[in-house]
């Protein structure tokens, strides 16, 4: 491997990597470059209380009857004001669209299962389980590199 800086004072920063594959070392990197001015905490809200949920706490975030939910490590739901989409341009590159109302964090992935009618299923580490779609579970592949 290797490292180049150019600094241009007058130019523009950009900032580009030429990998083989996709590792968990380049989605940290990529999570430290665009985390520039990010947050890496979301507040969520449960019944009484309100906690600050590291990103790397976080399952999965979902949205379920036209409320946005954050599913930490434990199984726990808390409500997130924000609509997920605003949410998703947050989120570093563990993070990835399962299907149109949820997001998972490719770190907290146990496992995909398969029915018989051929549909995937994500299971989570804390056990919650959530559908892939067929659009998405297509992107999925290609970005862990399953043929």
């Amino acid at each position: 491997m290797r490292f180049q800086l150019q600094i241009e004072p007058e130019e523009e920063e950009v900032i580009r990597a030429t990998v083989h594959r996709r590792t968990e070392l380049i989605d940290r990197i990529e999570a430290l470059v665009r985390g520039e001015g990010k947050t890496d905490r979301l507040i969520g809200y449960g019944e009484e209380d309100w906690k600050e949920l590291a990103l790397e706490e976080i399952e999965c975030i979902l949205v379920q009857e036209n409320k946005t939910y954050a599913i930490d490590r434990k199984g726990n739901r808390y409500r997130l004001k924000a609509r997920l989409y605003e949410i998703e341009q947050q989120l570093p590159g563990s993070f990835f669209r399962i299907n149109k109302s949820a997001i998972a964090n490719r770190s907290h992935i146990q496992r995909f299962t398969v029915a018989f009618n051929g549909a995937v299923n994500v299971v989570f580490r804390c056990g919650y389980e959530e559908y892939v779609s067929r659009r998405c579970f297509r992107a999925i592949k290609e970005r862990v590199g399953i043929k």
